[in-house]
């Protein structure tokens, strides 16, 4: 890998965009080569860092994916399913690896990514944080150690403006409690409870979505069992943590083989 690592982020407006063009400009090994709005975005066509309300950077913003990665090793993308579909295509074409923080993807995005990933690397993960993919290892460790005696919830709380539920690190938990428990998350899960629902069903894996204010993401795991509860807790209180987690995962995977990477592999967990 060469010594800086050229990197493209999409959605450079949102709230993790421009986390994540900060980070970096900031790293040291990584050089940002290009920078994606939407078509339409008032930012396009702009330099990024007078659009961001900073110096010129020299980096225009584009609405031409295919463009903006040609020449890159890594594409970060942080967006929405739809876009990050495209994206993932786009990138296979172009031969650049692409790190995707995007949640709320359906089954069928997913296989459209898996499609992109038989091309290129793809690092996919619900959260890029160190110490959720800790999280999730130990969530895996204690669910294969307790029974069904004991309950598992996941409790998850996001800023106002998420618009998935549950969260895709909640998500990564309950995969990881399932595992554990070597059951399959669908069949198990309970995602929504109200009025009159009866008591709760031995074996599930239940899940909570608190929506408030500016919370950046805060995740439990309870082990609610006879006369006792395990609690596993992570708070993020800097959105960096994300960021920077994404800039390693690609940093890495600028030169792996073609195939789908979570965070654990990235962070040699896996």
């Amino acid at each position: 890998m060469a010594d800086v690592a050229e990197i493209v982020v999409t959605g450079v407006s949102g709230r993790m965009g421009q986390m994540l063009v900060r980070t970096v400009a900031e790293s040291g090994q990584a050089r940002l080569c290009g920078a994606v709005e939407r078509a339409g975005h008032p930012w396009v066509g702009q330099d990024l860092g007078a659009a961001m309300g900073g110096q010129p950077t020299g980096v225009i913003v584009a609405d031409d994916a295919v463009s903006a990665f040609r020449g890159a090793d890594a594409v970060i993308d942080f967006t929405a399913p739809a876009a990050t579909v495209a994206f993932a295509a786009q990138a296979a074409a172009a031969g650049v690896a692409h790190v995707i923080g995007t949640t709320g993807m359906t089954g069928d995005d997913l296989a459209r990514v898996a499609e992109a990933s038989a091309r290129i690397p793809v690092v996919r993960a619900g959260n890029m944080s160190l110490g959720v993919n800790l999280l999730v290892q130990l969530t895996r460790m204690v669910a294969g150690a307790l029974d069904a005696d004991y309950d598992i919830e996941i409790v998850e709380a996001h800023h106002h403006h998420k618009v998935d539920a549950p969260s895709g690190t909640a998500l990564m938990l309950g995969e990881a409690a399932a595992a554990g428990r070597g059951v399959v998350l669908s069949e198990v899960a309970d995602r929504g409870r109200d009025g009159i629902t009866g008591a709760r069903k031995r074996g599930d894996i239940g899940f909570v979505a608190i929506r408030g204010g500016d919370v950046i993401g805060e995740h439990d795991v309870i082990f609610a069992g006879p006369g006792e509860r395990v609690i596993l807790r992570h708070v993020a209180s800097d959105r960096s943590v994300f960021a920077r987690g994404a800039l390693k995962a690609a940093l890495w995977a600028h030169g792996q083989e073609p195939g789908e990477y979570s965070m654990l592999d990235v962070l040699g967990l896996g």
